[in-house]
């Protein structure tokens, strides 16, 4: 008897352990979208782009694939975009108008539908690593300028200069946007005229990521520097939670790129995975319906990444192109920037 207990036991364990091994995990990360042309990018310049992507998929995957949690890989994803010069977050954040920096981001975990964002950080090196901090360690969801600041120094923070996020790059778009800004500004007296005919390159970058880990739980991140040029402590969509970045377990993740107004007015993330529950579409055809559809007929220009609770990803843009990558669990990484490749 006790013999025939032991062997039951062993095959029950023996089926959890492959009921496990089957259950679906993935990541999606994305760098930013907008006007990406093939034509303004040499071959070096694409790889560069496509090996970046591809280092921060991989290492959000390998936190998946050893059964970790899904917060931890969005984290470790983003980290790796917002260490690199390439992308309009952290290092290679874009300028205000007065040649300074200040960045955003957010993060939510599906699990406990927790929270965290700052906001107009200004000496925080890894923006979504404070953001976190804010969700468990704060009694708050968003904290900003200063007092963000102020915070992360109790979280044992070490601010690091505006100097440090400085890129040659950044400050010859921040040259060309201002004279842009000017002259129409000149011409109209109308500020906001002058704003909303700046090219879309100017207007928004964002990295996020979004994932599904081996126990089902779903979290999204989000961090950016803004727009170029941005003036009076303009916040975009990617600190607003269902905006920018939203997550619910069994529904879907979302972090979204784009030109932040529009996604606040249109709740583009809360509004797809809301698509997902209440009106049970997949989350392929919920982003479209919202990107594709709403979205671009209201005006707005940008894309997004989700994936469900199945580890189903869907990664829509309106713009030229969106650089993102996708690993599901697995298989190879898929880095792409435009609709092709």
């Amino acid at each position: 008897m006790n013999k025939i207990a032991l062997l039951v036991s062993a095959l029950l364990t023996l089926s959890a352990s492959a009921v496990a091994q089957d259950k679906p995990f993935g990541i999606a990360i994305h760098g930013g979208a907008g006007t990406i042309s093939k034509a303004n990018l040499t071959d070096e310049q694409i790889k560069a782009y496509q090996d970046k992507l591809k280092e921060a998929v991989n290492k959000g995957h390998a936190v998946l694939a050893k059964g970790g949690d899904s917060l931890e890989a969005v984290k470790v994803a983003i980290n790796v975009l917002e260490d690199s010069p390439l992308f309009n977050a952290g290092k290679g954040a874009v300028y205000t108008f007065d040649g300074g920096h200040e960045l955003d981001a957010s993060v939510m975990d599906g699990n406990t539908m927790n929270a965290g964002a700052v906001a107009g950080v200004r000496h925080i090196k890894n923006p979504i690593d404070l953001a976190i901090d804010v969700m468990d360690k704060s009694a708050h969801v968003m904290l900003s300028g200063d007092g963000a600041e102020e915070f992360a120094l109790t979280q044992g923070y070490q601010l690091v200069p505006q100097s440090y996020f400085d890129t040659e790059q950044r400050y010859n778009q921040l040259l060309k946007a201002k004279q842009k800004l000017t002259e129409k500004e000149l011409a109209t007296k109308d500020y906001q005229a002058s704003l909303m005919a700046l090219d879309l390159e100017y207007k928004f970058g964002t990295v996020g990521a979004v994932a599904l880990d081996k126990q089902g739980n779903l979290a999204a991140g989000t961090s950016t520097g803004g727009m170029t040029a941005k003036r009076f402590g303009r916040i975009g969509d990617s600190p607003v939670i269902g905006a920018g970045t939203y997550a619910e377990n069994n529904v879907c993740a979302v972090s979204a790129t784009g030109h932040g107004e529009y996604f606040i007015r249109y709740h583009v993330a809360g509004d797809i995975c809301a698509r997902v529950k209440y009106q049970d579409k997949s989350i392929i055809q919920a982003a479209d319906e919202v990107i594709n559809q709403r979205l671009i007929t209201a005006g707005g220009t940008g894309g997004v990444i989700a994936i469900d609770g199945r580890g189903n990803i869907a990664t829509p843009f309106n713009t030229e192109g969106m650089y993102r990558a996708t690993q599901r669990n697995d298989e190879p990484a898929n880095v792409m920037i435009w609709k092709d490749i």
